[in-house]
């Protein structure tokens, strides 16, 4: 329900981005790597980006800020390059989360607040990349991690202490957030208000030129949204699979490795039983000896064990060392020393005093090596041929890394070579409704990290198939040619144009609404076909219902009664203009349950709001100076254009 409230009146930066972003080293440990530090030489006005306080924020802290937020946005696109992600205003939104955090970070240390070494190392040892095998923390692990990341233990340290500050900041500004139930009433009674009105579409093709631009326009707009026509890099894998078949012929275990592993494994065919038990442990001896009389006289040590709400267990088989393991030696001896259908004395071990009856009794024979050669032979022959298969792919990995090639590799282990068609890094074929072939799914994302002709070994099912293969045809993502688009570049400038033109008309018609004229009437004096307008009658909990809600109606149940505005349709489809006529608000009863569930909803949504106005205090006390032209440069550095 408050949702609603959250899309009609949240403020358009959000602290949630911001928190986010305070754990961002341990964020970027647990999703992937994070680059490493590039350079700022050669960044126009100064080497800083900005200044927050007395905190300089480089332009390599930009930098890479930015290639780790890439990098985690494209674990959900794959193909998004940087100019695409800069272009979809991903540089903003970074810088501003570093401006934010860190000028919480400086506000909190002038108030008093502190992250020390011990409480910065209380947050290192819970990120599970700086842990070892036993799941601590380990610091060669962390130092390894850092060292993999182009990352120092300072910039790290730092920023986890900012988190800290963060949290140190805004948990008590959001906690407990006390609503007055007048104030939820008036939200409650919102739910049920109804609004009435119109809402007209200027579509951008009925205002769109009809024929063609001059060379010099279309130039110019192909210019303009040039990211718009950006083509994913693409590249051609040459690969080729082996697997056990590309052995040469293992020789078969000699008579002397096959009594070697008889003599290792002696214990495993020498003569031995095992036994099953009912079993029943009890935590007295007096109890015990109770349980074995009632046996003793008669009653089944199931329905003994039943009368004192215990119950019994099956044990086994099981050979006499293995029981002694559960239990302790002197029950294994005693239990080995009776008879089928016999039961035990109460004895002690290692839960408590056990009484067991024998069920069942196996023995099994000793087995000499000429009876289990033919077994150890076959176990023999398939481990050789296993640490063969895996030596074999050690050996090609090792030719690769010593400059052998693909074709050297297919030469020696007469493998065939297949060729993709250029392919994106999502896996499909590009231009085409067709996906890579399922074998390179898992070298996938190493392909196109790898440099060209510089072939590698992966395992495709793990121990049975590799995978050898290498790039070739890099293909890196561009706008595409003016030349090859032209047609669909003259659409878009249409629409584009359409869309002034739309701009414009809706102007007109709010100017005839203003004066009086009816929707439909205000609409036909463009004197060209126009959609009819639509009549809304609608309340806020119906619109709600229907799940998302669309920015025009978003804007018309934020309108005055009586006022009339205009909207940008997405994608330059063209132009709303929304009539507000009337605003129904029904009264609600003070003892509506309504306003309780309200108010104690509310209180997530202003702890929100009182954070994000912390944060925006925050900036405002200790001061934040943006140097645009160093930002500007590293969007070039960035993007690789030099304009």
């Amino acid at each position: 329900m408050l949702q609603f409230f959250r899309n009609f009146f949240k403020s358009k930066f959000g602290v949630i981005f911001t928190i986010a972003f305070l754990i961002v080293i341990a964020i970027a440990f647990g999703v992937g790597d994070i680059a490493s530090n590039q350079s700022g030489g050669g960044i126009a006005g100064g080497d800083r980006v900005a200044v927050v306080g007395d905190k300089k924020i480089s332009a390599s802290d930009l930098s890479q800020a930015m290639t780790t937020a890439l990098e985690n946005e494209k674990q959900q696109n794959p193909t998004l390059t940087m100019e695409g992600f800069i272009a979809g205003g991903g540089m903003d939104r970074v810088l501003d989360q570093i401006l934010q955090r860190t000028a919480l970070a400086e506000y909190a240390h002038k108030q008093g607040l502190r992250a020390g070494k011990r409480l910065v190392d209380s947050e290192l040892v819970q990120i599970q990349a700086f842990q070892g095998i036993d799941g601590k923390f380990d610091r060669n692990a962390f130092l390894t991690a850092l060292r993999q990341r182009g990352l120092s233990e300072e910039l790290v340290r730092n920023d986890v202490a900012a988190g800290l500050y963060a949290r140190q900041m805004l948990i008590p500004a959001s906690y407990s957030s006390a609503i007055p139930r007048s104030l939820a009433q008036q939200y409650a009674m919102l739910l049920k208000e109804r609004r009435k009105g119109a809402i007209a579409i200027l579509p951008s093709g009925a205002y769109a030129p009809k024929g063609d631009p001059a060379a010099a326009q279309l130039n110019a707009f192909y210019s303009a949204h040039r990211t718009d026509y950006l083509r994913p890099e693409r590249r051609v894998i040459r690969y080729a699979t082996f697997g056990e078949e590309a052995l040469a012929t293992v020789p078969p275990p000699t008579d002397a490795q096959i009594a070697a592993r008889y003599q290792r494994d002696a214990a495993q065919y020498q003569a031995k039983q095992t036994r099953t038990f009912t079993q029943l442990v009890l935590p007295t001896e007096a109890a015990a000896k109770a349980v074995a009389a009632e046996v003793a006289g008669g009653t089944s040590l199931a329905a003994a064990a039943a009368s004192k709400s215990l119950a019994t267990t099956k044990v086994g088989p099981v050979t006499q060392g293995e029981l002694a393991a559960q239990s302790s030696q002197a029950v294994a001896n005693a239990a080995f020393a009776e008879s089928q259908g016999t039961m035990i004395a109460p004895t002690r071990g290692g839960l408590g005093w056990y009484l067991l009856r024998v069920d069942a009794v196996e023995n099994t024979p000793a087995r000499s090596l000429a009876q289990v050669r033919d077994e150890i032979a076959k176990a023999l022959a398939e481990e050789q041929r296993k640490a063969a298969f895996a030596d074999l792919a050690a050996n090609v990995e090792d030719q690769l890394d010593n400059g052998g090639s693909l074709a050297d590799v297919a030469k020696r282990l007469k493998l065939e070579i297949e060729t993709t068609e250029p392919i994106t890094a999502d896996g499909r074929v590009y231009g085409k409704q067709e996906t890579a072939p399922p074998v390179l799914a898992r070298a996938l994302k190493t392909a196109f990290e790898m440099e060209e002709g510089q072939p590698q070994l992966a395992e495709v099912d793990p121990g049975k198939t590799y995978l050898v293969f290498e790039t070739t045809g890099i293909t890196p993502s561009s706008a595409a040619p003016l030349a090859e688009i032209r047609d669909e570049v003259v659409l878009d400038w249409r629409k584009t144009e359409g869309a002034k033109a739309a701009k414009a008309a809706a102007q007109r018609v709010m100017q005839r609404l203003s004066g009086g004229q009816d929707i439909a009437a205000a609409l036909a004096a463009e004197k060209i076909s126009l959609p009819p307008p639509n009549r809304i009658d609608l309340s806020r909990d119906e619109l709600a219902k229907q799940g998302q809600v669309p920015p025009v109606m978003a804007l018309m149940f934020s309108m005055a009664k009586g006022t009339v505005k205009r909207l940008e349709a997405p994608q330059n489809n063209g132009w709303f203009v929304v009539k507000l006529d009337d605003v129904a608000l029904p009264p609600i009863d003070k003892n509506d349950p309504l306003i309780g569930a309200t108010q104690q909803q509310l209180v997530s949504v202003f702890g929100d709001e009182y954070s994000e106005e912390l944060v925006h205090a925050a900036q405002r006390a200790v001061g934040v100076t943006k140097n645009q032209p160093a930002i500007d440069a590293v969007r070039k550095q960035l993007t690789g254009r030099s304009e």
